[in-house]
């Protein structure tokens, strides 16, 4: 989301040589230069509706290869608690709604168990701030309804399979699908929502990415790493659009006093996403697609036709965005650290990982028979040219509450 590229275009200290593929001259990995590109006739790129983790519960499944997330997740648990025993009015929320149900919804589930940490945590914590104020509570025993809530094609089956016996008893569940950057829930019907590692995921890939006639035309990357501009000025637009929806869905569907509670990763300013060990990561999975365009398991065509619909906004930017929207209050805006964010990864996890968070949309584009052949390229491309973590940018990592006004 940013449009100045600030600091040296020192490299990331990853051993990798200027390589040429397909006519298109490539960088060093983590080098910030403007990318010659060849014009030619294309396309509008048809992406799926919907971009869910990879589901089941095999080896390559969001459900084993999301504890980079876990972690982030359980580092934000205290300051969650904090934030509904001080924000949350238990006598305000029943004025609004049927003093006995408190719902909660998360936005972007996914398939378990990060969900049912998150939503467990949450209702320990008002059950505790209800015993506290119980004297000031006539109204029935607190009863729960949680809303788990992703893309339609999100694997629910596998999501409400694994949910824990425990929470079964805890809480009543129901399965939300439908995009987060519309409503999803009636008007007036959430106590409090919750959203982690989920708002740089754009409900479609800017127009102007893939319009031959547009200087925004993303030919060089799959992603956008913030190296070209126009392509940035185009997905910070895209955002922009996105998260306004998303706040505007959200203030139509929590009462008066409830709660919104957001965490993930932005930018530094002034640091473009392509000196991150994530866009790293994501550049070097486009460098594999053209090495097997060179050998006819893909196209150069259908590599020039995809980009991510993903977009790591810098932190002010963010922070301006939220700011925007009128109808909450923020309660706590704080940048917190990830736990992991000075542990060297091995490569394997690194590789599952994404593997985990791309397989569906990859295949999707790509067709069947692409992806086994593309991270086995890229384990291998990760062991010849290992990243230096203490060389990469960090992710800036958020922790907001909003207060429905």
């Amino acid at each position: 989301m940013l449009s100045s590229f600030l600091g040296h275009a020192s490299a990331i200290a990853i051993a990798s040589p200027v390589v040429s593929i397909v006519g298109i001259r490539r960088p060093i990995y983590g080098e910030m230069k403007q990318v010659g590109v060849v014009e030619k006739q294309r396309e509008m790129p048809t992406f799926p509706q919907s971009f869910p983790m990879n589901g089941g519960d095999g080896p390559h499944s969001y459900i084993h290869n999301s504890s980079y997330q876990k972690v982030a997740i359980d580092g934000a648990k205290e300051k969650t608690s904090e934030a509904i025993l001080k924000n949350l009015d238990l006598e305000l929320l029943n004025r609004n709604s049927d003093a006995s149900i408190v719902r909660i919804a998360d936005f972007g589930c996914s398939i378990g168990p990060n969900t049912f940490d998150v939503v467990q945590n949450i209702i320990d914590t008002v059950k505790q701030k209800n015993l506290k104020e119980k004297k000031n509570n006539i109204g029935a025993p607190l009863e729960f309804q949680v809303c788990f809530n992703d893309q339609p094609n999100n694997d629910f089956n596998t999501l409400f399979r694994t949910q824990p016996l425990s929470s079964k008893q805890a809480y009543l569940s129901v399965g939300v699908p439908g995009s987060f950057h519309g409503r999803v829930l009636p008007k007036n019907s959430l106590h409090i929502g919750h959203t982690t590692y989920t708002l740089h995921w754009l409900s479609k890939v800017p127009q102007h990415v893939s319009n031959n006639k547009s200087p925004a035309i993303n030919k060089s990357y799959i992603q956008c790493n913030n190296l070209v501009e126009e392509v940035t000025k185009a997905y910070e637009i895209q955002f922009k659009i996105d998260m306004g929806s998303f706040l505007e869905a959200r203030a139509e569907e929590i009462v008066s006093g409830g709660l919104m509670i957001l965490s993930g990763q932005c930018l530094p300013d002034g640091i473009p996403k392509a000196l991150t060990w994530q866009g790293v990561v994501i550049d070097m999975i486009g460098d594999c697609l053209m090495d097997m365009a060179k050998l006819g398991i893909t196209s150069k065509e259908k590599i020039e036709l995809f980009s991510l619909p993903t977009y790591i906004p810098h932190i002010s930017e963010f922070k301006a965005n939220i700011e925007q929207n009128e109808n909450f209050r923020i309660e706590t805006m704080e940048e917190i650290s990830h736990p992991m964010d000075y542990m060297p990864l091995t490569n394997d996890f690194i590789t599952s990982m994404f593997r985990a968070i791309l397989n569906t949309i990859i295949e999707e584009h790509f067709g069947d028979g692409v992806v086994d052949e593309l991270f086995e390229r890229l384990a291998k491309k990760l062991d010849k040219y290992p990243i230096d973590f203490k060389m990469c940018k960090k992710y800036v990592n958020y922790f907001i509450v909003l207060k429905r006004k």
